[in-house]
């Protein structure tokens, strides 16, 4: 019986293979396949090559380039740039420190699940980070899940802490933006408001943040972040922002003088690709917000010119 069952076993592992590769498609298939699949969508919040684009000086706002910017876009985990702010300001205003733990909270199985993708450090409730650590996480892996967590920290409960957002915007004169969560991701189970804001508003906020709290660069700059997780673990998260940590596309400081310090990407499929990213050169700061781009390389391509231009302008 023992031999019978081997020689079947044999023959079910002979058969398997033979299926996969009689089965296998073909090369000229597989780029049939990609030639035909379809195009990411456009909609007015996602669009080739973007909803928006700016440029502006950060240390007096004046515009250098814009076209579009005051369209209306979804942000998504920009967003997380309010939601440091923030934290940032209750850092200043001594409610906790930078050394101070965080507890993951209890947070519903579908909802919790909602967080994890595509991008959470994954705790589980109970689980506890610092301040410090969750901000790491939140610019460098983009946590969802750590915004959630930093929110209740800061105000108690996540709705409160959003009304925080929406009163900070509003008093960074952000006109066009209305914020429904802290971390960007679209509404839970397809019902609700999406965070949308407009080139004009994010770069307010930029250059409010930067001026405040300088300190944001510490963490936008992280090309990676070692995170020490509950239980011992570490895991290396690499920054989402790749104008910044690919050495190929690292166009602005050949020699050191000058780099890419942040800020910050952000993704929904509804929304498209979004990123503000900031640079200096000879003391010069500029800030690039480009919103609602239907690819991610044609975003960055975008990015990384207009910031060059922009540093051109500036630095002279």
């Amino acid at each position: 019986m023992t031999r019978l069952f081997r020689v079947a076993l044999a023959a079910l592992a002979c058969f398997s293979f033979c299926e996969a590769v009689y089965s296998a498609p073909k090369r000229s298939q597989v780029r049939q396949v990609a030639k035909n699949a379809p195009k990411p969508h456009e909609s007015r919040y996602r669009k080739t090559p973007y909803v928006g684009v700016l440029a502006v000086d950060a240390d007096s706002g004046r515009v250098l380039f814009s076209d579009k910017a005051s369209e209306i876009a979804y942000p998504a985990s920009i967003t997380k740039l309010m939601t440091a702010f923030l934290v940032f300001d209750d850092i200043k205003s001594g409610r906790f420190s930078l050394k101070d733990l965080v507890v993951a909270s209890p947070v519903k199985t579908q909802v919790d699940r909602h967080l994890r993708q595509p991008s959470a450090i994954g705790l589980k409730s109970g689980d506890s980070m610092t301040v410090d650590a969750m901000l790491k996480a939140l610019m460098v892996k983009s946590a969802n899940d750590c915004a959630i967590f930093l929110a209740e920290k800061c105000s108690g409960t996540m709705e409160k802490f959003v009304e925080r957002m929406n009163a900070k915007a509003r008093s960074l004169g952000m006109s066009s933006t209305k914020f429904y969560n802290p971390n960007g991701l679209p509404p839970f189970g397809g019902k609700g408001n999406f965070n949308s804001s407009t080139c004009i508003d994010l770069a307010k906020m930029a250059m409010a943040l930067l001026k405040r709290h300088p300190e944001i660069l510490k963490y936008t700059s992280l090309k990676y972040y070692d995170a020490q997780l509950p239980g011992g673990k570490v895991q290396r998260f690499v920054n989402h922002n790749n104008v910044m940590v690919k050495d190929a596309l690292k166009i602005f400081n050949p020699d050191g003088t000058e780099a890419v310090d942040g800020l910050k990407t952000g993704y929904i499929d509804a929304g498209g690709s979004s990123v503000i990213v900031t640079g200096k050169r000879n003391g010069k700061r500029a800030i690039v917000i480009v919103l609602g781009s239907s690819s991610r390389s044609q975003r960055d391509s975008v990015a990384r010119h207009r910031l060059s231009d922009a540093l051109d302008a500036i630095s002279f």
